[in-house]
């Protein structure tokens, strides 16, 4: 036979639409072409396949060679179809049957030996393949990760000669199973080796219970980013829907990303680019607000970060996705992260710290704080200030938080009553159902008027104001929204006149 189809799936962003690699041999002066819209990598599989080949024994074609890769419009990137190239030209020459090769799909970059080498974005692959009703064939290393795909059928080999004696129904591969590092119940840092901030630790619990963005100020050396890593330690278990979601967004840079129900925990430089936040390059991947997907993206040294890079932030926080366009495609990518950021009070730090005489001028301050810009500052839920702790408190082990445990039980249960109410987390609860969900009496109403006109809130500032106030009546298990509740949450954001200008 001079013709043979092999399926395979290509990459773009979470989605792999399927590939058909098409083989024809024709008589002629030997040659090999590929065809289909194949970049660098793609294009030099040949000569990686012809190797593989003949260094397994097994028979190159002498003839006229063509490998289509269909649909022809949509680009094709990397290493991952050696393996379909390879098989369809070993079926296009009768070396392989034809009938085997509809049951699978297969995707993995071939060493010169014939081994076969992992391919990024496979979860996506094996989803795309299981609704197809195929087997899907990769290498070792990333098996036990696509085996995380609920109703998949994963087959590795660690040879090609070990796959085509599957195929020829030699020695049959047996299913792969998801790897144990995966499932493994996940470490945090635990929330009592804080001590000496109940304030600060009152604001992390609300932001876990509600979902709520927070920013931490004070004088160096406060516990401001090991407050923050310990959020995650706080919050829920991830569903397996979500587990999954961050494995398939980690394995476009790791073939092995370990234990997938752990809560992502990003921290990026203050030199990073606004394309490192969000994503880019000429074919799309994610970035660190998606590579944060489900966990916490934490700015340390807020104001640092070029005002341009906080920018592209603010569509992120609130759609919960990004959305990457180019000539010829849109790539989106999850976005739903809790944003906890990290500042000093003024440029030296010791503004306001009763032990140490701040040295910037009233200029320098306010430059300072022009970095943050209103509408970022306007979508951070929760201002709090951490002073300074005696050394006394730190050295001998007083006023400790709660442990990680206790209080994740607490958040737990508080997300819990938010599902129960209304399918999601009070900081996701959508502008036309706020009102609803937050019902207030006169009082309360009077109250957050005369608040938001004293404090000049934006509409956006006094809807997540309100959201706040939802979280903190959850947490006590009330029904309603009262004024203690609304004034608690009022003074999270006592601070955004001091840092933000516009």
């Amino acid at each position: 036979m001079d013709l043979s189809v092999v399926y395979s799936r290509a990459s773009v962003g979470l989605e792999a639409p399927l590939v058909q690699v098409e083989t024809h041999l024709a008589n002629g002066l030997p040659a090999f072409n590929i065809v289909g819209l194949p970049e660098t990598a793609v294009r030099e599989s040949k000569d990686r396949v012809r190797c593989a080949l003949l260094n397994s024994n097994f028979e190159f074609p002498d003839r006229r060679i063509t490998v289509n890769l269909a649909p022809a419009e949509l680009p094709k990137e990397g290493g991952r179809f050696d393996l379909p190239i390879a098989l369809s030209i070993l079926a296009a020459s009768g070396q392989l049957p034809d009938d085997t090769l509809e049951r699978h799909e297969f995707l993995g970059e071939l060493a010169l030996d014939g081994h076969l080498r992992p391919s990024p974005a496979v979860i996506p692959a094996a989803q795309a393949c299981t609704e197809s009703g195929r087997a899907l064939v990769v290498a070792p290393a990333c098996a036990p990760l696509a085996a995380h795909v609920p109703g998949s059928r994963v087959l590795t080999a660690d040879h090609l000669l070990d796959l085509c004696a599957h195929l020829n129904g030699r020695a049959p591969l047996s299913p792969c199973a998801p790897g144990d590092d995966g499932l493994a119940p996940p470490h945090y840092p635990d929330l009592n080796e804080v001590a000496g901030q109940p304030l600060a630790c009152r604001a992390l619990e609300v932001a876990a219970c509600g979902g709520h963005n927070l920013l931490l100020s004070g004088p160096p050396g406060t516990g401001k980013t090991l407050l923050a890593s310990r959020l995650p330690g706080i919050l829920p278990p991830l569903t397996a829907e979500q587990a999954l979601t961050n494995a398939a967004l980690q394995n476009f840079y790791h073939h092995n990303p370990g234990n997938i129900r752990r809560r992502p925990f990003r921290q990026p430089h203050h030199t990073a680019s606004a394309a490192a936040l969000v994503g880019g390059g000429g074919r799309p991947r994610p970035g660190e607000i998606s590579l944060a997907h489900g966990g916490v993206l934490f700015l340390d040294e807020l104001p640092e970060f070029s005002r341009h890079v906080l920018e592209v932030l603010r569509e992120p926080l609130e759609s919960g996705e990004i959305t990457l366009s180019r000539a010829s495609h849109k790539f989106t990518f999850p976005a739903r992260f809790q944003l906890v950021a990290a500042m000093n009070p003024c440029p030296c730090g010791y503004l306001g710290d009763p032990e140490r005489a701040c040295r910037c001028t009233t200029d320098q301050i306010h430059r300072y704080s022009q970095r943050i810009s209103g509408p970022l500052l306007d979508r951070i839920d929760l201002q709090v200030g951490m002073p300074r702790v005696s050394a006394a408190v730190i050295l001998r082990g007083e006023q400790r938080a709660e442990d990680s445990a206790t209080v994740r039980q607490r958040v737990a249960w508080c997300r819990e009553r938010q599902q129960l109410r209304q399918h999601c987390t009070n900081a996701e609860l959508a502008s036309e159902r706020l009102m609803v969900v937050c019902r207030l009496e006169p009082a309360e109403r009077r109250q957050l008027e005369q608040a938001a006109d004293r404090m000049q809130l934006s509409v956006r500032a006094l809807h997540r104001s309100l959201r706040v106030a939802r979280t903190l009546a959850d947490m006590a298990g009330a029904t309603r929204v009262d004024e203690g509740h609304i004034a608690e949450a009022l003074a999270y954001r006592a601070q955004d006149g001091e840092y933000s200008v516009g």
